[in-house]
């Protein structure tokens, strides 16, 4: 950041546009630990890969009806991340390796059940967030639980003020807000690729531009891919090849929701761009919709963003002996005036 007090850097940025390994397990890690090493190579400070890329996005679940997807939800558990664990522990090996901020998107187990989690590791390794996709969408409630607003934050990282949202969460005009008002520079955006045909690339591409000129930020979008052979496998019918394809748009948003660099609506690749943050500045000067733009006394968030555990452990509280025995100092009324009825035994 300059010393006059905002940033004027430039990021060399890129979105990852590849297809997950569906048949070995591991075989996606692999993937995107080679494109972090080819990324590296060309100067990439930043990277944002697909949503739950990690071991895959579960695309059965679009076409199966929920009978049928037992063994398939099962073979995803088998393979999913836990944070900290093995996979993580490779991410952060990476990103400290290349001195590159990563945000990937995976399948987390955590007990008996699945989320989808996006996780932010900054430059030296470190896991700057871990936030869960806070409502599955359609069809992906029968295979992830729900977050909560513990993640809907930014965090400051070496490539700048990262935010992430995964899919029709920019559905959602207060998560969004959520990380406008927490001032992200970046914002990564995820999506699955590969689904729904044409209509989802172009939603897409009016959520990420939209959010890029509200926010002010810039964009970068991710979104995976699938080859006819994995839909093959994924479908052995062909009858839903069709719902499969498309719906891919990878894509770099300037502040000014503008294209930085043409998107990638096929195959695989890394689309890779220079982000010159000074624009954050020079499209907030004209509307900046947390702050001279905004009016909290009308409009305002509230957010909830405690974590809310299954479990919550009561702390001891101590007791006082009585003439009446021992006492629960919880149980102590004094100061309360309201009545108490007290129900005795007639017998005693």
């Amino acid at each position: 950041m300059e010393d006059n007090g905002y940033d004027k850097r430039v990021v060399r940025v890129a979105a990852v546009q590849v297809a997950p390994v569906l048949d070995r397990a591991g075989g996606t890690l692999e993937r995107v630990l080679n494109a972090i090493a080819e990324g590296a190579d060309k100067g990439v400070q930043f990277m944002v890969f697909p949503e739950t890329f990690l071991p895959y996005y579960p695309y059965f679940s679009f076409i199966d009806p929920p009978y049928r997807m037992g063994a398939k939800h099962l073979e995803l558990y088998d393979q999913a991340v836990t944070v900290p664990g093995p996979v993580t522990q490779a991410l952060s090996a990476a990103a400290r390796r290349h001195a590159m901020v990563l945000v990937v998107g995976v399948n987390e187990r955590d007990g008996g059940s699945l989320y989808n989690t996006q996780l932010i590791f900054d430059a030296d390794g470190t896991l700057a967030l871990k936030r869960r996709k806070i409502t599955p969408t359609y069809h992906e409630r029968m295979v992830w639980g729900q977050g909560d607003g513990s993640g809907l934050r930014a965090v400051d990282t070496a490539a700048g003020r990262i935010g992430a949202l995964a899919c029709w969460e920019h559905y959602n005009p207060l998560a969004r807000y959520a990380l406008m008002a927490d001032g992200e520079q970046i914002h990564a955006s995820q999506f699955p690729g590969s689904l729904v045909g044409p209509l989802f690339r172009d939603q897409i591409e009016a959520a990420i531009r939209h959010h890029a000129a509200e926010s002010a930020c810039f964009v970068v979008n991710a979104t995976g891919w699938l080859t006819e052979e994995q839909r093959t496998a994924i479908d052995p019918s062909g009858q839903h090849h069709k719902a499969l394809a498309g719906g891919c748009n990878t894509a770099i948003i300037s502040p000014e929701g503008q294209h930085v660099v043409p998107p990638m609506t096929k195959g695989e690749g890394l689309l890779i761009a220079d982000c010159d943050l000074s624009l954050v500045m020079k499209r907030k000067r004209m509307m900046d919709s947390v702050g001279h733009y905004s009016r909290p006394e009308l409009l305002r968030l509230q957010i909830e963003d405690r974590p809310f555990p299954a479990l919550n452990r009561a702390q001891a509280h101590p007791f006082t002996e009585t003439q009446d025995g021992p006492k629960d100092d919880r149980c102590d009324n004094r100061g309360d005036d309201r009545t108490v009825a007290v129900l005795r035994n007639p017998a005693g």
